[in-house]
C-alpha cells in the first residue's frame, strides 16, 4: 500500500492544478476555437465548419486595427521600460537597506490598489479641454488654445496603459536587480571599469531576464486591452480587443471568436520570440 501511494503521490499532487488548467484555460480556448468555425447569418449562429469568419478578418480595416494595436504595444513597452528600469535600478542600488527597498517598492504599488476604471477616470479632469493641464499652460501663456490631443486620442490611450501597467515592468526588473551579486559589481569597479561599463557589461545582461518577464506581461496585457482604449480613446482609437468587444456586443460571436484565436496566436508568437532571445529560467 505504501509503495503504491508513493507511486501515485506525484500524480495526486498535480491533479488539482491540471484540472484547474484544463477547466479554466484549455477548455475555454477550445470552445472559442470551435465557435470560430460556426456560421453566422447576421442574426444567429449555426454549428458548422466554415472559414468565412477567418476570411472576414482579412480586410483593410482589421489589418489597420492590428497595426494600431502593435503601435500601442510598442509605445507602451518602450515607455514602461524607460520609466520602470530607472525606478527599479534606484530601488535596488541606491537605497541602502533592504527594509527601505521593500517599503519604497510597496509605495510604488499604492496607486494599483484602486480600480483600473477609477484610475482612468482620474485623468479626465487633468487632460480634458477644460482640464488642469490646459488651464495651467494657458495661464502661463505657453498656449493660446486648449490642446486637443491630451484626451480622447492615441496619446491618452498610451498614457493610460503606461499608468496601468508600469508596475508589471518594475516588479520583475527590481527582482532581477536584487538577485545580482554585489561582489560582481565591486570586482568590475576594482578592475577599473567605469560606471557605464559596469552597467553595460554586468548589470544590464544580468537584469535582462527581468526585462523579458516584464515585456511578456506588457504584451499579454496590451494586446487584449479594450477598456482603456474605450475610456481614454473616446471612440477615436481602435484596437483588436476593442474590435472583439464590439463584435460581441453586436452578437457576432463566430467572428469575435475568430479574431480572438488570431489575436491569441499573434500574442503567443511574440512571447515565443521573446523567450527565444532571452532565457528567463534563472528567474523562475
Amino acid at each position: 500500500m505504501s509503495e503504491t501511494w508513493k507511486a501515485l503521490k506525484p500524480y495526486a499532487l498535480i491533479t488539482p492544478q491540471t484540472l484547474v488548467f484544463l477547466l479554466f484555460l484549455v477548455f475555454p480556448i477550445l470552445m472559442i476555437g470551435v465557435v470560430s468555425f460556426w456560421e453566422f447569418n447576421g442574426y444567429s449562429m449555426t454549428p458548422a465548419f466554415t472559414l468565412a469568419n477567418y476570411q472576414g478578418i482579412l480586410t483593410d480595416v482589421t489589418f489597420k486595427t492590428y497595426l494600431n494595436t502593435f503601435k500601442f504595444l510598442g509605445m507602451v513597452w518602450l515607455a514602461t521600460l524607460l520609466i520602470g528600469y530607472p525606478v527599479a535600478y534606484f530601488l535596488a542600488f541606491h537605497v541602502p537597506k533592504l527594509e527601505w527597498q521593500i517599503l519604497l517598492f510597496l509605495v510604488c504599488t499604492i496607486p494599483f490598489w484602486t480600480s483600473n476604471i477609477i484610475r482612468m477616470i482620474s485623468w479626465v479632469p487633468l487632460l480634458g479641454r477644460e482640464g488642469l493641464v490646459n488651464q495651467m499652460f494657458m495661464g502661463v501663456g505657453l498656449i493660446q488654445q486648449p490642446m486637443e490631443f491630451l484626451l480622447y486620442s492615441d496619446f491618452a490611450v498610451v498614457l493610460g496603459m503606461v499608468h496601468l501597467y508600469i508596475i508589471f515592468m518594475i516588479a520583475p526588473i527590481f527582482n532581477s536587480l536584487m538577485r545580482i551579486e554585489r561582489s560582481l559589481v565591486t570586482a568590475a569597479e576594482d578592475l577599473g571599469a567605469s560606471g557605464l561599463q559596469v552597467f553595460k557589461e554586468v548589470i544590464l545582461p544580468l537584469s535582462a531576464p527581468g526585462i523579458a518577464i516584464g515585456s511578456i506581461f506588457i504584451v499579454t496585457l496590451v494586446m487584449g486591452e479594450f477598456v482603456t482604449v474605450r475610456l481614454m480613446g473616446g471612440g477615436q482609437s481602435a484596437s483588436v480587443g476593442k474590435l472583439i468587444q464590439t463584435q460581441i456586443g453586436s452578437l457576432q460571436y463566430p467572428l469575435a471568436a475568430a479574431n480572438a484565436i488570431v489575436l491569441l496566436a499573434v500574442t503567443m508568437l511574440i512571447i515565443v520570440s521573446i523567450l527565444r532571445v532571452l532565457d528567463i529560467r534563472k528567474e523562475l
